[in-house]
């Protein structure tokens, strides 16, 4: 898969594929040298560690914004030095300043976001206001210079909101299509 600095996509894959192309993902970005900020809406941070590290990625150059342990476990998770726990991923604002902050605090380095998933978001918010968020991050990384993949379902997005996503980004990847 051919990234480019300071670009964005949207990747598309199949519900079967699209957790084995988070761990993918984040292999090819750490052998580029990024610094991976990972925005989590899907699984909890805990269960994303134990994938990482079980896939032999190193847990130094990875950044979780996380979504959902607070709002699944009920109560707060003790404090973890490379994430920041969000109340709930019908936050938008704990997540826009979560997301902000992490990337300020990465400047000086070379940052890609990976924004897990597009579909989960749709279990808790309007796909209006997920075009909001999405339009939101996108301007920020082309602000800051970095770069930034959406990973997302296709089947499970609705026409409209595919299109307004594509539009944000520089390149759709459908990863049931590469040979």
């Amino acid at each position: 898969m051919d990234l480019k600095d300071e670009e964005l996509y949207l990747l598309i894959a199949s519900a079967a594929e699209i957790r084995g192309k988070n761990i993918e993902l984040i292999k090819v970005l750490q052998a580029k040298n990024y610094h991976v900020l990972v925005i989590t809406t899907n699984q909890p941070y805990d269960i994303l560690k134990k994938n990482y590290e079980k896939a032999g990625i190193p847990m130094e150059a990875i950044t979780i914004v996380d979504t959902v342990t607070k709002h699944a476990m009920g109560h707060e998770h003790e404090p973890v030095k490379n994430c920041r726990f969000v109340n709930n991923p019908a936050d938008m604002t704990s997540i826009g300043i979560a997301i902000t902050e992490s990337l300020s605090g990465l400047k000086d380095k070379k940052v890609s976001l990976l924004f897990d998933s597009v579909n989960s978001m749709l279990i808790y918010i309007s796909s209006q206001n997920i075009t909001k968020f999405i339009h939101f991050i996108t301007n920020k990384l082309r602000l800051m210079g970095f770069s930034g993949i959406f990973l997302a379902v296709e089947k499970g997005l609705d026409p409209d909101l595919l299109t307004q996503i594509t539009t944000f980004v520089d390149k759709v990847i459908d990863v049931d299509k590469m040979p």
